[in-house]
């Protein structure tokens, strides 16, 4: 395809095999694109396009990834605000036109029905993953993963609850794990949790 879309805090560049997103890094960026900084996303990992006003004189035009495609999203399972999800980009309403003719040619080389992730990558997945932090604070205690075999929990002396400051420090090698459940922040109750295999707590 060839064709650049330039919006509000991404560019959209059109490949013959996929969508690269490029964020922009600055004060008004959302810290996950800044974070983020470039995406490829193969046609195939796409389930459709659609065109939408947004707020204060803009359009969106959004890419729908397909269940099971971007570790990212089934990390999130659904709780980025709309701002801050990395398929949608804001444009000014009058490149509504533009938008719409890339919609449409988007929408021509996205692959009808589903896809198989196992075709892609040994991971299962369509989209690679991040790079995520090895190590960061959290409100009651300090994560850290050494990037290859194990999870560490060290636990605040003073934000903690007592049963976890009487357990201690905890470490989890990957092995035994079997997958990792997230709840925002932005909403009550916000958590990261590591998710035992065979269901212990």
């Amino acid at each position: 395809m060839g064709d650049v879309l330039a919006g509000i805090h991404a560019t959209w560049e059109f490949e013959s095999d996929a969508l690269v997103i490029r964020f922009e890094r600055g004060i008004r960026t959302p810290r996950l694109f800044q974070a983020l900084r470039e995406r490829r996303v193969p046609y195939e990992a796409l389930a459709s396009a659609t065109l939408a006003p947004g707020r204060r004189g803009t359009v969106v035009l959004h890419a729908v990834p397909r269940p099971g495609a971007d570790p990212l999203m089934e990390a999130a399972a659904g709780q980025l605000k709309e701002t801050c999800d990395p398929y949608r980009l804001a444009l000014p309403a009058d490149r509504e036109e533009q938008a719409a003719r890339l919609r449409d040619e988007l929408t021509e080389v996205i692959p009808p029905g589903p896809a198989d992730p196992a075709d892609r990558f040994d991971t299962g997945f369509l989209v690679a993953a991040p790079q995520g932090p090895l190590s960061f604070k959290a409100y009651d205690g300090k994560a850290t993963f050494d990037g290859s075999s194990e999870v560490s929990f060290r636990w605040s002396s003073t934000m903690a609850t007592s049963e976890k400051w009487k357990t201690g420090d905890q470490v989890f090698p990957l092995r035994e794990l079997s997958g990792v459940e997230w709840r925002s922040p932005d909403s009550p109750g916000g958590f990261l949790r590591l998710l035992p295999r065979g269901g212990a707590p």
